[in-house]
C-alpha cells in the first residue's frame, strides 16, 4: 500500500537511511529471506516500532518487531519449516514468534486494540493496512516501518520529526490512544526517563484529565513500566511526569504524598524533592548499570515520613520511627504490584536500614556494633553504602564534608575488621553438630537458642578460638540449666530439645 502522501513520509536522510540498513543488515539473511516469503505469498512484511525507533536514535536494541496483514494461522503456515523455533504464547494477541539462524523475531497480525472501561484485558480486532496499524501505536515515534523486502521508509504521522524535536506526541488523539490503552500513559513517562524526550502538551493534559482509567490494568503491567522508568537514564523526569499528572496517586500514591506542607519556616525539607536527588546520587554510584532495588530504595527510603511527621515545642520538626513505617509501606507496595518476593525484601530491608548509619556519631560504635551493622546488612551492605550516602542532600558544604569523612571511617573500620574476622561471613565458630556434642543433647530447638548465644558472642568479641566459645557455650548452659557440666563430663543434663 502507498503512503498516504510525501509530505507525511518523508525520505529520511543519508544518515538515517545508513542507521535503518545498518539494522536490516544485522538481521540479514533472515529478514530478507523471510519478506520474500511473505512477498511471494501475496502478504506484506515490515520491520516496526521500536527497532526503527532505535536504529535512528543509533540505540542498540534487542528486540525485532515485524508486522503483517497475514493472519496468525497464516503466518504459522508461511513460517513452517523455516523457522528454527516457534512459539505461540502471544497468539490470542495476533502474536508469533520464532527463532532463525539466532535472530529471535516477533511478527503481529495488523491490529487495533481497545479496552472495555470496566476490563483489564483488551479486545483484538486484525486489520489489513499497514498505516491504519501505525495509528493504533502508541506514539509517533514508534510509528515509523521499513518495508520487507524492499526496505522502503514508512513515516505517515511524524515520528522521524519527533525524533528529531526529542518530543513523544500520540499518532492520532490521545484521548483515543488512552482510552484503547491506558498504560500508554504510563509508557509516555517511561519513555522520558529513558529517552529524555518531553512530552507534548496535549498529551500531557490527556494523561492528567484520564488518569484514572490506568487502574483498569494489571500490576504486573504497571509494575514492568515503572520498572523500566526508573531503570531509565532520565528517571526524574518520568516519576515528575507521573506526579504532575496524577498518575502516580494511582500507581504509587506514596510519592506525591511526600510533597508534605513546608512552613514559612522552613523546618524542614521538601521530602518529595530530597527523595528525587537521592536518587538521582545513588544513581552516580552505580558500577555496573542500573540497580533497580537500589533506586527502588533511593526513591522510596523516607516515605514513612508523611505518617510519623510530629511537630514538636519550639518549632521543630520530627519523623521518629519513620524508617521502620517505611519499610512496612514500602513491603506492602511493591508487593501489591507484584515485584519479585526477592526485590521486596531487599527494597524493605534497605529502607529500615536507611538510618542506621546516624547512630555512629564521630565514630562511637564499638566493634560489635560494626559487626551488627554488617550482619544486619548482609547481602545489601554495599547498597546500604551507596544509599546513605546518597541521603546526604544538605547544601551546608561543611556538614557535608563532616558526614563524608565519617562514614569513610566507617567504611574503613568495616574492611578492618573484614580482613581480621572475614566478617563478611560472620557466625559462630561452633557450628550446630558440634554445640550438640559439646552439650550432649540431639537436634531441637535448644540448638538454635545456643547458637543464637554464640553468634552474640561473636558478634561482641570477634573471633576467640573454638576453645574459649565452648568454654562460653558450657558456661551459658549452666546459668540455663541445660546440656553438659562445664568439666565436660557426660552425667547431668537434659533431653535433647526439651529446653
Amino acid at each position: 500500500m502507498a503512503v498516504p502522501n510525501q509530505n507525511e513520509n518523508p525520505d529520511p536522510s543519508p544518515d538515517r537511511r545508513t542507521a535503518i540498513a545498518e539494522l536490516l543488515r544485522r538481521i540479514a539473511p533472515v529478514a530478507g529471506e523471510l519478506g520474500d516469503r511473505f512477498a511471494a505469498a501475496g502478504h506484506e512484511l515490515a520491520l516496526v516500532g521500536g527497532p526503527v525507533r532505535d536504529a535512528l536514535l543509533r540505540r542498540p536494541t534487542k528486540d525485532v518487531d515485524l508486522t503483517t496483514d497475514a493472519p496468525p494461522q497464516r503466518i504459522l503456515e508461511l513460517i513452517d519449516g523455516w523457522a528454527d523455533a516457534v512459539w505461540t504464547i502471544g497468539i490470542d494477541f495476533g502474536t508469533v514468534g520464532l527463532r532463525k539462524a539466532g535472530v529471535e523475531l516477533e511478527i503481529t497480525t495488523y491490529r487495533s486494540e481497545s479496552y472495555d472501561p470496566k476490563s483489564r484485558k483488551p479486545e483484538v480486532s486484525y486489520g489489513t493496512s499497514l498505516v491504519e496499524d501505525l495509528r493504533r501505536r502508541d506514539f509517533a515515534v514508534n510509528a515509523m516501518a521499513a518495508r520487507l523486502p524492499g526496505h522502503e521508509f514508512v513515516d505517515p504521522f511524524g515520528g522521524l520529526a519527533d525524533l528529531q524535536r526529542k518530543v513523544l506526541r500520540t499518532p492520532g488523539r490521545p484521548e483515543d490512544s488512552f482510552s484503547d490503552d491506558p498504560l500508554r500513559m504510563m509508557r509516555a513517562a517511561r519513555f522520558a526517563s529513558q529517552l529524555g524526550f518531553t512530552v507534548a502538551p496535549d498529551v500531557v493534559r490527556a494523561m492528567t484529565d484520564m488518569a484514572g482509567r490506568i487502574e483498569i490494568v494489571s500490576a504486573e503491567r504497571i509494575r514492568d513500566e515503572l520498572s523500566k522508568l526508573i531503570s531509565g537514564r532520565h528517571p526524574r523526569e518520568g516519576l515528575a511526569l507521573l506526579v504532575d499528572t496524577g498518575l502516580a496517586a494511582h500507581v504509587l500514591p506514596e510519592l506525591p504524598k511526600l510533597r508534605l506542607e513546608i512552613d514559612e519556616h522552613h523546618r524542614h525539607k521538601d521530602v518529595y524533592e530530597h527523595s528525587l536527588i537521592v536518587l538521582e546520587q545513588a544513581i552516580a554510584q552505580e558500577e555496573d548499570g542500573p540497580d533497580l532495588v537500589l533506586r527502588l530504595a533511593a526513591l522510596l527510603h523516607d516515605i514513612g515520613k508523611p505518617r510519623t511527621r510530629r511537630f514538636e515545642p519550639g518549632g521543630r520538626v520530627s519523623f521518629h520511627h519513620h524508617e521502620v513505617v517505611g519499610a512496612k509501606l514500602a513491603r506492602k507496595r511493591l508487593t501489591a504490584l507484584r515485584y519479585p518476593k526477592d526485590v521486596v525484601a531487599d527494597v524493605s530491608r534497605l529502607v529500615e536500614l536507611h538510618l542506621r548509619f546516624h547512630g555512629y556519631g564521630t565514630g562511637e560504635w564499638t566493634d560489635s556494633a560494626v559487626r551488627r551493622y554488617v550482619r544486619d546488612a548482609g547481602p545489601l551492605l554495599s547498597r546500604l553504602h551507596k544509599l546513605t550516602r546518597a541521603d546526604c542532600t544538605t547544601r551546608n558544604r561543611r556538614k557535608a564534608d563532616r558526614l563524608r569523612r565519617t562514614y569513610d571511617d566507617l567504611e574503613a573500620r568495616i574492611e578492618r575488621l573484614a580482613q581480621e574476622e572475614e566478617l563478611a561471613a560472620i557466625r559462630p565458630e561452633i557450628d550446630g553438630n558440634e554445640i550438640q556434642e559439646i552439650l550432649g543433647i540431639g537436634p531441637g530447638p535448644l540448638v538454635g537458642k545456643a547458637y543464637r548465644f554464640l553468634l552474640e558472642l561473636r558478634l561482641d568479641q570477634g573471633v576467640i578460638g573454638k576453645d574459649a566459645a565452648a568454654a562460653e557455650l558450657r558456661r551459658w548452659a549452666a546459668a540455663e540449666g541445660v546440656g553438659a557440666p562445664e568439666d565436660g563430663s557426660e552425667d547431668g543434663g537434659t533431653e535433647g530439645g526439651d529446653a
